[in-house]
Formats: structure tokens, C-alpha cells, sequence
């Protein structure tokens, strides 16, 4: 097995899993853009198992895209293990479990952050894994998930998960023995998915216990930003998601700034010439739909241009690429 994450040179910059977001369009924007590592949008073990026509169209990627790495979801080790051979026969470089997702859909049936209540549930489950993969197996973990009140509420969790309250240290310290080649640590708890800032002190300890590749991920949008958590955390790289939103190019941007301090920004023109270069992408691997998925996108790359809201609604109703060319010439 060739474990591609050692060969790549710290620190290392990951376009994050996002679902509805990262798909093959996208994913090869941020690879142009500086991404040295991408992450498909999740998809269900059970469904790949189950050879889900939709599903596996969610597998295609294209050749650029590589190092690609295939994240997937479920609750039960046997059903997870047998995926990870999926995607080894789809030609993914690495297959990713996600202990990290705090959707509903997901952790309402024990999968995602739900999982990090057992942590040695989480170990049998990364080690049935790694015993069955072809592939390097990695992991996206959350800082922390409670047994407060709500998420006893949404989860209903099968008998055996335990509902204890965990923190990824805990999972860390369980599977350090296991050949897990990548751990990409969302510092934010369940509790507090997307605001509020990172537990920063939390990637460092994980630094201690665990010795593969480790990836910071939460709230990094600039390249300031990359620096002070590179150096408080002692992290091999970062896991870039929402910072990506209208911003493929910032992989780029954070390693410039790396190099040299310096703070550059893409004029109205650059972006727009990104915004169609996306959309000829998102038209030719999808079509129509592929437009319409886009839709979300061309609403990020113009976010704080003048009479945004106006402009928003133009692009989030575009059907085809001329119409998207057209409101484009006019600004």
C-alpha cells in the first residue's frame, strides 16, 4: 500500500468533505487553486454496499483531482469496512471515516459525531476498517460531543452505542496503535458546529498522542488565520471548508501568505473569469443539474459586491451558461 499522505510536504492545505458542496466542479477549482489534497462529499457505506445507482455517481472525480479521498458514513464496522474496498476499486488514493458530522440525517441513526460517545466502539469500527482497506484510512473527529439535552433529543441511537461524553482525545488515545494515516480534527464541539471559536489547545493535544498527519479544521479563511493555528497547534496541515465558499483560489492565497506575509486579493474581473471557468465545469460533469448545484456557488463568489442581493437572485435562477455569461457581462 502506498500511504500518499507521507509523501506530501507540510504544511499540507485539504479542501474538507462538505456535503452538497464538494463535488467533482468544485473539488478540481480548489485543486487549481493550490488544494494539495481534496475530499469528495460524504456518502453512505450502507448505500455502497447496497450498490446504490446514485450513490456511486457521487464516486466519479477526475484524474487531476488526485490525491482524492473518499469520505464515507455509517454506524456499523462490517458495513463500513466493506465500502472502504469500494472505493478502493473506484481508484480513490485514501478513504475517510466520518466521526465528525453533527447533520441530523446522519447522527439521527448513530453515524457522524453520535459515534464519538463510544470510543472504543469508534476503535473497533477504525480498526475493522484498516484491516479490510486497500487504501490509507483516515478519520475527520470533533473536538467534543456531550450528553446534554439535545442531543438526547435527536438521536436515536441503536442499544449498544454508548452515550457517554466523549472528546476526540479520548478516540485518539484508543486507536494511537491503529495504522490510521490521517486524522482531520474539526476543533469546534457538536454543540457548536460552525460558530464560535475553535478549541485550538484541543489539535495540540492530539498532537501528543497521536503521530500520523494531522489536520487542524475550523473557521480558517485567511492566511493570517493558517499561521497562528499552524503554530498553536503543531498541526501537519489544515482542513479548509467554508473559507473554500466563493474562494477556491485560497489554498493558494494561505501558502503565498505562508511565504511571504503577503495578503493578496483576486480583482472583480479574476473572479468572474473563476465563475466561469466553475460553471463550464459544473456543465459539462452534470449538466443542467450541475448548473443548478451551482447556483449556491455563484451566490459565494459575489458576497460583498455592490447590490449583492439584487445580483444574488439573478444568479441562483441561471439555467443555462449563456444566461450566466450574460448578468456576468453586465456588472
Amino acid at each position: 500500500m502506498v500511504n500518499f499522505w507521507t509523501l506530501l510536504k507540510p504544511p499540507i492545505l485539504a479542501l474538507a468533505p462538505m456535503a452538497g458542496v464538494t463535488d467533482t466542479a468544485f473539488r478540481q477549482m480548489c485543486k487549481n487553486g493550490g488544494a494539495d489534497v481534496v475530499y469528495n462529499e460524504f456518502v453512505s457505506a450502507e448505500a455502497l454496499v447496497r450498490d446504490n445507482k446514485k450513490t456511486k455517481e457521487m464516486l466519479s472525480y477526475a484524474d487531476m483531482e488526485r490525491p482524492i479521498v473518499c469520505q464515507i458514513f455509517g454506524h456499523e464496522g462490517a458495513r463500513l469496512a466493506e465500502a472502504s474496498k469500494i472505493v478502493a476499486e473506484f481508484g480513490f488514493d485514501g478513504v475517510d471515516i466520518n466521526f465528525g458530522c453533527p447533520a441530523y440525517k446522519v447522527v439521527k441513526n448513530g453515524g457522524g459525531v453520535s459515534l464519538m460517545r463510544d470510543p472504543a466502539r469508534c476503535a473497533e469500527i477504525i480498526a475493522k476498517v484498516c484491516e479490510a482497506s486497500p487504501i490509507p484510512v483516515s478519520i475527520k473527529l470533533r473536538a467534543s460531543i456531550s450528553v446534554g439535552k439535545k442531543i438526547m433529543e435527536k438521536v436515536d441511537c441503536p442499544d449498544e452505542c454508548g452515550l457517554g461524553a466523549a472528546t476526540a482525545l479520548d478516540i485518539l488515545e484508543k486507536i494511537k496503535d491503529l495504522p490510521v494515516a490521517a486524522v482531520m480534527l474539526h476543533a469546534r464541539t457538536y454543540e457548536q458546529p460552525f460558530d464560535g471559536e475553535p478549541q485550538w489547545q484541543m489539535v495540540a493535544e492530539a498532537r501528543k498522542i497521536y503521530g500520523g498527519v494531522l489536520l487542524a479544521n475550523g473557521g480558517i479563511t485567511t492566511g493570517q488565520k493558517a499561521r497562528e493555528v499552524l503554530a498553536e497547534t503543531g498541526a501537519d496541515g489544515l482542513g479548509i471548508a467554508r473559507g473554500a465558499w466563493g474562494r477556491p483560489w485560497i489554498f493558494q492565497e494561505i501558502k503565498n501568505y505562508l511565504a511571504t506575509s503577503e495578503i493578496s486579493q483576486k480583482s472583480r474581473q479574476e473572479i468572474i473569469a473563476t465563475m466561469l471557468e466553475h460553471a463550464k465545469l459544473a456543465l459539462t460533469h452534470g449538466g443542467e443539474y450541475g448548473l443548478i448545484e451551482l447556483r449556491k456557488h455563484l451566490g459565494w463568489y459575489v458576497k460583498g459586491w455592490p447590490n449583492t442581493s439584487a445580483l444574488r437572485s439573478k444568479l441562483v435562477q441561471i439555467k443555462t451558461l449563456a444566461e450566466l455569461k450574460n448578468i456576468l457581462a453586465q456588472i
